[in-house]
C-alpha cells in the first residue's frame, strides 16, 4: 500500500498541471474548433495498471493527449509511449515529462498502423471519430506489435476499431486496456498471431 501512495502524491501534481494545461489548451488554442478530448478517470486507470504492471512492459497510449497516463506508467515501471494525432497536444505531454521527470515518450500520428483497413460487420469502411495521419510508430521507433500494454479510451463507435486493430496487429498475448464509461475498464488479451 505505500507504494500505491507515494505514487498517486506524485501524480497529484502531474494531474493538477495537466488539467490548467488542458484548460488552457480549450480556451486559448482551440478557438471555438471541437476537438475530441476527453479526459479520462484517472483512478480507474491508476487501479489498473497496477493490476497488469511488470517493470519493464512496453505500454502505449492511444490518443494520449496530453500525456497524464502513459507519464503515470512511466512512474509505474513500464517503458512508456504515447501516439496523439494534435501536435498541440503531444507538444505538452513532451512538456509535462519533462517538468516531471518522466521518460514516457511522444509521437505525433494515427494510432492506426500503416495499411491498416477497417471493414466493419456490415461492410462499413468509415472511421468515424478516428482521426486520420500518418501513423505514429515510426516516430517511436515500435510498430504496435512490439507493445505488450496498450490503453485506449474509445469514442462512441471506436470501440470495435480498436479491438479489430489490437487483434489483427498487436503483438500476441499483449493486453489492450479500453477505457469503458460506465462499464470500467476492460482488459482484453489479444490471443492471436
Amino acid at each position: 500500500m505505500r507504494v500505491e501512495e507515494n505514487f498517486r502524491a506524485r501524480i497529484a501534481p502531474l494531474i493538477e498541471e495537466a488539467t490548467r494545461e488542458r484548460a488552457r489548451f480549450v480556451d486559448q488554442e482551440l478557438n471555438n474548433e471541437w476537438h475530441s478530448f476527453i479526459p479520462a478517470d484517472y483512478d480507474r486507470v491508476i487501479e489498473t495498471l497496477l493490476k497488469v504492471r511488470e517493470p519493464g512492459l512496453l505500454f502505449l497510449e492511444w490518443g494520449s493527449a496530453t500525456g497524464v497516463i502513459a507519464i503515470m506508467a512511466d512512474f509505474l515501471g513500464f517503458n512508456s509511449f504515447g501516439i496523439e494525432v494534435d501536435a498541440r497536444l503531444v507538444k505538452i505531454a513532451r512538456e509535462l515529462a519533462a517538468k516531471f521527470g518522466s521518460s514516457a515518450r511522444f509521437a505525433v500520428g494515427s494510432y492506426l498502423p500503416a495499411n491498416y483497413e477497417w471493414i466493419s460487420s456490415t461492410g462499413d469502411r468509415r472511421l468515424g471519430a478516428v482521426e486520420h495521419g500518418p501513423p505514429g510508430y515510426a516516430e517511436l521507433g515500435h510498430e504496435l506489435e512490439d507493445f505488450d500494454i496498450v490503453y485506449g479510451y474509445p469514442w462512441s463507435g471506436e470501440e470495435p476499431i480498436m479491438r479489430d486493430v489490437m487483434s489483427r496487429r498487436g503483438g500476441r498475448n499483449a493486453r489492450l486496456l479500453l477505457n469503458g464509461g460506465n462499464q470500467g475498464m476492460q482488459i482484453i488479451t489479444n490471443n492471436v498471431s
